[in-house]
């Protein structure tokens, strides 16, 4: 006999000591005679001796049995794609019961305990004629896990695992597959590329345009139809909006293409995009993919600090203000009253002017409730050193963003050693690290902006629609009054603009970085207002962006409380809700009590209470999606009476049929799970090879058998019987 738990023997004897004081103690006051006292003792001792020996996982291991003792389980894929006919019209799973009832089962019952396994959603014993592909999922590592519990304690010879290879399941299922028997898997499909065109994916850009314009990037595939042409078909709310004939550069080259779109700011909008089914292909659900753009989320809040009234505030300012996605507080100080202090001409919403009347927040609170804080023109003298400090846990913990823009701010070199030096993607210093101008799209002019290669990706830099266009957009802005010399970008940093600086040596104009949870950003030129002024009324070049840079910053920016959601889930799924919950100065509350609202598109409302994670201030809820559509997800969080606040998303659910992605054969999942076994992949004919791996594995399964003690009746009836006779002993003893 050995044990699955077991505890070295000073731990053991601990416990045996612990025991018996916990005995002895439990009866050392009661008023009846020692032998009585002995006997009690004696049997609470033995019951929690037991109950320890029951935890270390008594076993005996097996040293006797007959090969035909040992298990082989037939593990048959039941999923959704095992109904697709291939070449010759027979469906993959008629012939994987013509494999299982004509050559597997006559070969292998005469020599091992054969069950036969459906699995899908979950694993189900089966006849083989009652085998049917019909659930719609693969849950393959689920399976095998199943199938080791199954089995556990007894001898398993080996898995014959009948599949497609598709896995869309959560969790990997080589791992599982490590864990368990030796697995030998058959592959049932055609390894050729069958007829089938598919949507391989469907991802809408998180917008930072001013004018809401979303990119749907659209990647598509065809197999077996050559280089032949067909239609990508845009969708907005199931209204056609947009078509395009799309050729792919050889067969089974991927496709690319990118549509623009601008969706309904106030209500949540389904992009799908089809490809119209042919008669001939193998299956027509993959033909379409949809992406959801949730509405437009409350206004960013953005604070601008001025050093000193000037036409740069006004110019932002006003640019800002023009966009509703945008609300602008903002502070300029206008220089020293009589008695010496400084004063601030306020602009702002009454329910924040107040904390702003010194200049600049002084609470963590007041601070964290923008998204955005703009310097412009801040000299150092400005800001004290509390307040810098705060700004810089404003970025790094809040995950909101800083702006640092105009030649006052950086004269003297007046951020160097302070908080913000390394939030800023520039060095402050010129120790001459100028930007390599062949980052650049063409030779900067003086004070002329030019893109960088990182630039012309970026979506704060996007002018125009096209790349060409964007590139004339740029050379067509008109130059600025100068440029601060700063040094060079720091690690991880990302120039995205550079200008000419004296003798016509390349210096950074736009820079940003991710610092934190936040982003930062650095714009070392002076007088943009100049692409306003010189611009015609028209042209929007200046609004643009400036309010792209300004979404941009806010864009990681969280509420207090914050909720993530899946990104596609399946109907039918328990969907994970991920929730975190801060107070005003984002500190994370584990003792807040979280509801959850969930209202399905037919406008049922279901609520649950979200359950504590491992981190602090981290919830989860799991929900259950019946139908697909849109569905929105509303939490509430509060600390007793107090509210913490609220969050909302919405998330659609249905938009892809993962179980028919890709519906060719994948042996590569296979190859995966059955090397992690130390099994192999076998072609569905080699019965004789097969036979000989699990006759070979079959007594060393048996050797290897262990039996749990205590997991029987036997366990649970000691158990009961100590406690039982205690129990009457007490009773015999005149004790209750």
């Amino acid at each position: 006999m050995t044990f699955a738990n077991p505890l070295p023997w000073w731990a053991l004897l601990s416990v045996v000591i612990a025991a018996a004081l916990v005995a002895w103690m439990a009866y050392r006051h009661v008023p009846i005679a020692p032998g009585r006292r002995a006997g009690l003792s004696a049997l609470r001792f033995a019951t929690l001796v037991w109950i320890v020996i029951s935890l270390m996982r008594p076993t005996v291991t097996s040293t006797n049995g007959a090969p035909t003792d040992a298990v082989v389980a037939i593990l048959v894929d039941g999923s959704r794609s095992m109904s697709l006919g291939d070449a010759g019209g027979a469906r993959r799973i008629d012939r994987a019961r013509a494999i299982v009832s004509n050559e597997l089962l006559p070969a292998l019952s005469p020599r091992f305990r054969t069950d036969v396994l459906q699995f899908g959603e979950r694993v189900t014993a089966l006849d083989p004629a009652n085998l049917a592909a019909t659930d719609r999922r693969t849950e393959l590592a689920a399976a095998l896990n199943a199938v080791r519990d199954k089995y556990r304690g007894r001898a398993v010879a080996g898995i014959v695992l009948l599949s497609d290879g598709g896995d869309n399941g959560s969790a990997d299922a080589a791992a599982a597959a490590a864990a368990g028997v030796p697995i030998y898997a058959v592959g049932v499909g055609p390894r050729a590329a069958a007829r089938d065109r598919e949507v391989v994916s469907v991802t809408a850009a998180d917008s930072v345009l001013s004018d809401a314009v979303v990119d749907v990037a659209v990647s598509a595939v065809a197999h077996g139809y050559a280089a032949a042409p067909f239609e990508l078909r845009l969708l907005e709310n199931g209204r056609a909006i947009d078509l395009r004939k799309v050729t792919p550069a050889a067969e089974g080259a991927p496709i690319s293409e990118t549509f623009h779109v601008s969706p309904n700011r106030d209500v949540p909008t389904v992009y799908t995009v089809e490809i119209p089914s042919a008669g001939d292909e193998i299956v027509a659900e993959n033909n379409a993919r949809s992406a959801l753009v949730p509405a437009a989320s409350r206004p960013r809040r953005v604070l601008l600090v001025q050093g000193a009234p000037g036409f740069e505030h006004s110019f932002l300012r006003r640019a800002w203000a023009g966009d509703r996605g945008l609300e602008i507080d903002s502070v300029v100080r206008k220089g020293r009253d009589d008695s010496g202090a400084e004063t601030y001409y306020v602009q702002a919403v009454q329910s924040r002017a107040n904390a702003l009347l010194g200049g600049f927040p002084n609470t963590r609170e007041a601070l964290f409730h923008y998204d955005v804080v703009v310097l412009a023109n801040v000299e150092p003298d400005q800001l004290p050193s509390a307040q810098i400090a705060l700004c810089r846990e404003f970025v790094r913990e809040r995950g909101g963003g800083l702006l640092v823009l105009g030649a006052r701010g950086f004269q003297r070199q007046g951020l160097r050693d302070t908080p913000l030096e390394d939030v800023l993607p520039l060095e402050i210093i010129d120790r001459g690290g100028l930007v390599d101008v062949v980052q650049a799209t063409a030779s900067p002019g003086r004070n002329r902006a030019v893109l960088t290669a990182a630039g012309r990706e970026h979506p704060m830099m996007q002018l125009a629609t096209d790349p060409e266009g964007n590139d004339k957009r740029w050379g067509s802005i008109p130059a600025l009054a100068s440029v601060s010399p700063l040094g060079g970008p720091k690690p991880g940093a990302s120039v995205l603009a550079v200008t000419g600086g004296p003798g016509g040596a390349p210096r950074a104009l736009v820079a940003v970085q991710r610092f934190g949870e936040g982003r930062s950003m650095v714009f070392t030129g002076e007088a943009s207002w100049r692409w306003r002024m010189q611009a015609p009324t028209t042209d929007q070049t200046y609004e643009r962006f400036w309010r792209q840079a300004v979404r941009w910053l806010a864009q990681n920016a969280p509420e207090p409380i914050s909720l993530t959601v899946p990104p596609a889930p399946a109907p039918g799924d328990g969907i994970p809700i991920a929730i975190a919950a801060r107070d005003a100065g984002f500190v994370p509350r584990a003792d807040a009590e979280v509801e959850v609202r969930v209202t399905a598109p037919g406008g049922r409302v279901e609520t649950l209470r979200a359950d504590p994670a491992t981190s602090a201030g981290e919830f989860r809820a799991s929900i259950r999606a019946s139908e697909p559509g849109v569905y929105r997800v509303a939490v509430s969080a509060r600390r007793g009476t107090t509210p913490l606040g609220s969050a909302s998303a919405t998330m659609l659910v249905g938009g892809v049929d993962a179980e028919m992605t890709d519906p060719r054969l994948n042996e590569e999942t296979l190859q995966r799970v059955a090397h992690a076994s130390g099994g192999a992949v076998l072609a569905g004919n080699d019965i004789k090879g097969l036979l000989a791996r699990l006759e070979a594995g079959a007594p060393a399964a048996i050797a290897a058998t262990r039996k749990d003690l205590w997991h029987t009746g036997w366990s649970f009836a000691m158990l009961a019987g100590l406690l039982a006779a205690e129990w009457l002993f007490r009773r015999a003893s005149g004790l209750r």
